[in-house]
């Protein structure tokens, strides 16, 4: 495993990350626990999981409880990042109260999570999403008196507008906050909008990303067929918002020419998306999910493969020309 800073910050994370998600939920504990045992055994250092996640499957909270017990004795190996923000009840009148920014909301979210995660600090905290009820102003400054307090030691940000991670930039600059060192936002051979407006912000402000969804929902793993249903069980078969997505024909002419372009250079689509991510300067870990040790292995051999100048020359050419005639 290799590893890189996350942004200019003195945090290093392995170049694959383990999406914590399915802890504690679409997997139960002892399968959790096998999970991130082989995923340390593989040299990755980077948990990422959120106080929301668990709640498909069993409950909010699940997933920080399940990484918090698979992390026993071994917390020292792990860099933990978790997320806040997003609501932690379905619905009712209380749902406002348990989400949010605020300084009130973030100073009870983080006790929650280093609860859940039987740890006296966290190594990366995030905002989940923004939250145009509170200055941002406010969230800085909260998470500035957690950094000073101990309680976490780097802050960040996912799912914000660039503009919106702009302003939080000038505005620790301001202040002479911590301010954030990383963003997290879905970013994937299929999903270049990032290319647009926040990957040029994160260069001049020497932020780290964190990409998500590296192989868009599994439509990069090559499981899936133009003309056929997903197969049971499967995320795209579960989650069927995404089959709207990924309707577009023009979606799937792209994936068809990845797959034979892999061929040609004798690699996987999975080897192609990760290679192509971990290209670019200000990716610093990847954050993939699995649900088993063969998935986190074949993750980590894809980050491991050194993809050629060729292949990525011919990649280049390719998603020019979608992108012309989208």
């Amino acid at each position: 495993m290799r590893y890189r800073s996350l942004g200019q910050s003195g945090l290093i994370v392995s170049e694959l990350g383990l999406g914590c998600n399915n802890l504690g939920g679409r997997i139960d504990n002892a399968q959790s626990a096998r999970l991130v045992d082989a995923a340390l055994d593989l040299g990755v250092t980077l948990f990422d999981v959120a106080d929301v996640y668990g709640r498909r499957d069993a409950h909010a909270g699940a997933s920080e409880e399940a990484l918090g017990a698979a992390l026993c004795g071994k917390r020292d190996k792990a860099v933990i990042a978790t997320k806040f923000g997003m609501s932690m009840i379905s619905g009712g009148d209380d749902a406002g109260n348990a989400s949010g920014a605020s300084r009130r909301y973030i100073m009870q979210a983080v006790e929650a999570s280093l609860r859940r995660l039987r740890t006296d600090r966290i190594d990366l905290y995030q905002l989940h999403c923004p939250d145009p009820r509170t200055p941002l102003d406010e969230t800085l400054h909260a998470l500035n008196d957690l950094i000073r307090a101990g309680k976490i030691r780097y802050a960040g940000v996912s799912n914000l507008p660039a503009w919106q991670v702009v302003d939080a930039c000038h505005i620790a600059r301001r202040d002479r906050l911590a301010g954030i060192i990383s963003c997290q936002d879905e970013f994937s051979l299929l999903e270049r909008s990032a290319r647009t407006d926040l990957l040029p912000a994160l260069r001049q402000f020497g932020l780290g990303l964190l990409p998500y969804f590296p192989l868009a929902s599994g439509m990069l793993t090559g499981k899936y067929r133009r003309d056929s249903s997903p197969p049971v069980g499967s995320r795209l078969a579960a989650w069927t918002y995404l089959q709207d997505r990924y309707r577009d024909p023009t979606v799937w002419t792209l994936i068809e020419a990845l797959a034979g372009l892999a061929q040609r250079h004798e690699c996987s689509l999975a080897d192609l998306a990760f290679g192509w991510l971990l290209r670019h300067e200000t990716v610093a870990s990847v954050i993939a999910g699995a649900t088993s040790e063969t998935q986190m292995r074949d993750n980590a051999r894809s980050c491991m493969l050194e993809t050629s100048d060729d292949l990525d020359a011919e990649l280049k050419t390719m998603l020019a020309a979608h992108e012309a005639k989208s």
